[in-house]
């Protein structure tokens, strides 16, 4: 597999490989389970789901158990992780590969992508946006850590792997037929289900499209 960033490889080799294992406990999956009902509160039940970036599926596990007849689909750079998430899915509705290399054949009822963008080479993301807004058929949601101005944070000792910036208003920006619906912030110290300082945003398409 061949890769365009640095990034990309940092994600899909060892580095992904020792992330899958801090990320699997049943305090996350609970975690998740109060952070996705808030997050689709506003909205009716969304009927189909990709996720880019997915691991092994803690997010889309917990959208399941909200949703138990939503269809998921996730995309995953990193071998292992793609591996682990076919048992939750399905090995029909994994892709093991870059999200760059993600074609949007298929549009789903939502876009996700949570604590992925962050690890993204800047130079790269008007692509990315791209691939979330025309793989969604009518929303899109983003969580990830929040800046006004974009910012490049030392990450576990590593340099240039994660920046922090807008995400949702570049997008709001670019594509002028979204809307916001809803946003929050998840606090790393909440007592009961806490996140990663996670700030999330809800985005709609004013016109609605076919959906897979």
């Amino acid at each position: 597999m061949t890769f365009k960033t640095e990034q990309e490889k940092f994600w899909a080799g060892d580095f992904g490989n020792d992330y899958i294992g801090r990320n699997k406990s049943e305090e996350y999956l609970a975690s998740n389970l109060n952070f996705f009902s808030k997050c689709f509160s506003q909205i009716e039940k969304p009927s189909s789901l990709i996720e880019f970036g997915a691991n092994i599926g803690m997010n889309l596990k917990a959208i399941k158990l909200l949703f138990p007849s939503i269809n998921l689909f996730g995309i995953e750079i990193n071998q292992q992780a793609a591996t682990e998430l076919t048992s939750v899915i399905g090995e029909n509705n994994v892709y093991n590969g870059s999200i760059l290399d993600y074609e949007t054949k298929s549009k789903f009822n939502v876009s996700l992508i949570k604590g992925v963008l962050i690890h993204i080479n800047p130079d790269i993301l008007p692509e990315v946006y791209e691939k979330l807004y025309q793989s969604s058929s009518k929303y899109i949601l983003i969580c990830e850590y929040y800046n006004p101005s974009p910012v490049t944070i030392t990450y576990r000792g590593h340099n240039d792997r994660l920046f922090k910036r807008d995400f949702a208003g570049e997008m709001l920006d670019k594509y002028t037929d979204l809307k916001l619906v809803d946003y929050g912030f998840c606090y790393k110290r909440d007592q009961a289900f806490p996140q990663d300082d996670i700030t999330w945003f809800l985005l709609e398409k004013q016109q609605s499209q076919f959906t897979y």
